[in-house]
Formats: C-alpha cells, sequence, structure tokens
C-alpha cells in the first residue's frame, strides 16, 4: 500500500486521543460568548503546553491571537480555534518533505534508540516502497541484538522482501558492506538498514553509526541518501535529546515519528519541528503495516484540530 493512500482517515483514527484532548480542552476554553481576556490567554497557553506543543509554540500563538483581537480581525473566543489551525499549518508545512529516493539504489538509514520502532518502521517502509512497484532490500545491521535480526526476517518473509543478515555480533559494517554490494548487483531501487540504537562493546556508537555511513558512501557515492530517525511519539524530552545527538554527531535528513496513536499528545509533532529545525518525513498511525505514512501538514492538522463541522 503506498505511503499516501488513506492517509487522512488513518491519520484521523491514529490521532483520536490527541484529537479528543485537544478540542474538549479547546471547546472549555473558547467558548463563543466568554470575554478573551487574560485569564482565557493563559488557560490557552496551559492547554497548548499540556498538548506538548511546547511552551515556546504555546507563546507564539498566544502572542499571535494577542494581535489579531487588538486589530479587530478577532472578536469571539470561538474565531481563535480557525486562527490555530492556519496557524499550525503555516508551521508545519515546511516539515512536509518527501523521501529522496531518487538514486539507484537509494540507501536510507533507520536510526534511533532501541524500543523506538526502528526494525518495525524499516520493514513497513519496505512493504510500502515494494507496494509502489520499487524492488527493495533490507539490511539487519542491528547484530547487537539477535532478536532483531530475527524480527527483520520475519517481517522480511511476511512481506516478501529479502534481508542481508550476518550471525548476531558480526561487524554491522561488514553487513552493510555486503547489502550494499547485493543492492548494487541486483540493481535494487532501495535499500534499508536496520541499525543498532546501543552496542555492548565500548565503541561509541555514534562512531560506529558514522563507520556505517562511509562504508555507504564509499561504496554507493552520495548515500546514504536518507538518514533517519526513528522517534517514539510519546517519549518527550528524552527523546528530542536523543534526536539532538543523533543529529549533531551523525547529521539526519528527517525524522520518521512513531506511535502517534498511542499518545494524547500529538503536538509534540509541532515541537520537533521548531526545535529540531528537522523535517518529518514519516510518521507511524498504528500497528497495521499499512499505518506507516508520509507526513502531510494540512491532513495532520485536520485529524488533529477538525473544522467545525468536519465529520469525526
Amino acid at each position: 500500500m503506498s505511503l499516501f493512500s488513506g492517509l487522512k482517515e488513518r491519520l484521523r483514527d491514529g490521532l483520536k486521543r490527541s484529537q479528543e484532548y485537544l478540542s474538549t480542552g479547546l471547546a472549555t476554553v473558547l467558548e463563543p460568548d466568554r470575554p478573551i481576556d487574560d485569564t482565557l490567554y493563559e488557560e490557552l497557553e496551559e492547554l497548548l503546553i499540556a498538548a506538548d506543543l511546547g511552551a515556546a509554540i504555546a507563546a507564539d500563538f498566544t502572542n499571535r491571537a494577542r494581535e489579531e483581537v487588538m486589530f479587530g480581525t478577532v472578536t469571539r473566543a470561538d474565531q481563535l480555534r480557525p486562527l490555530f489551525r492556519r496557524f499550525l499549518v503555516d508551521a508545519l508545512k515546511p516539515a512536509a518533505q518527501p523521501l529522496n529516493l531518487d538514486a539507484r539504489p537509494s540507501v536510507v538509514l533507520m536510526l534511533g534508540v532501541n524500543g523506538a520502532g526502528k526494525t518495525t518502521t524499516a520493514a513497513k517502509l519496505a512493504a510500502s516502497l515494494k507496494g509502489d512497484g520499487r524492488q527493495v532490500l533490507l539490511a539487519a545491521a542491528d547484530t547487537f541484538r539477535a532478536a532483531a535480526i530475527e524480527q527483520l526476517e520475519t517481517w522480511g518473509g511476511r512481506i516478501g522482501v529479502d534481508v542481508i543478515r550476518q550471525a548476531a555480533g558480526s561487524d554491522p559494517a561488514a553487513v552493510v558492506f555486503d547489502a550494499v554490494k547485493a543492492a548494487l548487483a541486483r540493481q535494487a531501487d532501495v535499500l534499508i538498514v536496520d541499525t543498532a540504537g546501543r552496542l555492548h562493546t565500548k565503541t561509541n556508537l555514534m562512531d560506529e553509526l558514522a563507520k556505517l555511513k562511509r562504508v555507504i558512501e564509499r561504496q554507493c557515492p552520495g548515500g546514504p541518501h536518507e538518514s533517519l530517525m526513528v522517534l517514539d511519539a510519546p517519549t518527550g524530552q528524552n527523546g528530542f535529546a536523543q534526536a539532538q545527538m543523533f543529529h549533531e554527531t551523525i547529521g539526519l535528513s528527517g525524522v520518521c515519528l512513531t506511535k502517534l496513536d498511542g499518545t494524547a499528545k500529538g503536538g509534540i509533532v509541532v515541537r520537533i519541528v521548531r526545535e529540531l529545525k528537522l523535517p518529518i518525513k514519516l510518521v507511524g498511525v498504528g500497528e497495521r503495516v499499512e499505518d506507516l505514512k508520509a507526513f502531510d501538514a494540512e491532513a495532520f492538522v485536520d485529524a488533529l484540530v477538525p473544522a467545525p463541522g468536519a465529520a469525526p
């Protein structure tokens, strides 16, 4: 199934908890007949912070609301809801960028800490790309965990995609070398590399990942073409710190945000764009293979803060 098919429906279902949380709060704070005063602004700002948009963005929107009220373009509290929707779309549109898969083979590195959903996301991406008619290979470079190799092989069998692997404990760089060689020989369109989130040895994880990038670049100039941080949406500030560390030392091309269906704080998407200044390439909104989607700002905002009268 394509990364784009059924996007609005799956986002709406996946973000249901976040949507209910925000909609209930906004309906309470932005009652039509309520006077627009400092108390309203304070409650609005607190609601947006609680929805995990972050203090800076909550303050930005509250200031925007004050300006619109001062200029007379907003005269009732409920008019702040469509203003909030436009604010979110404007904030998120620059972050909606497609995957860079023009090269052949295009090499995609899946990065991030253990537990974020790297292996599953790699497999879902492989299934989506295969569904679009591309020839895809997977590489099991998380050799630290035997379970990760087995999990990727199970996924590979399920979706009909070959997995390049070695024994648990092997050098990840050797696996990547073999995988790129196989992708070139088979004229594959995309090679997706599942990497480790931690290592048993004293070798620094970032050094190991940088080594993988060098191995790819030597065999495939211009690669890796995507270095995606797989980030668990409910993880909060720890996830931000992790992503910043990966970005500073490895260089990320974008973020894949997983488990959006498991949190009532979908506003974290806005924080990621604002604080990490990275594109959001993919979002995970459920357990099924087809629940990995390309990020779309307007579809996301429609799911998070539906327009009045929109279908539930």
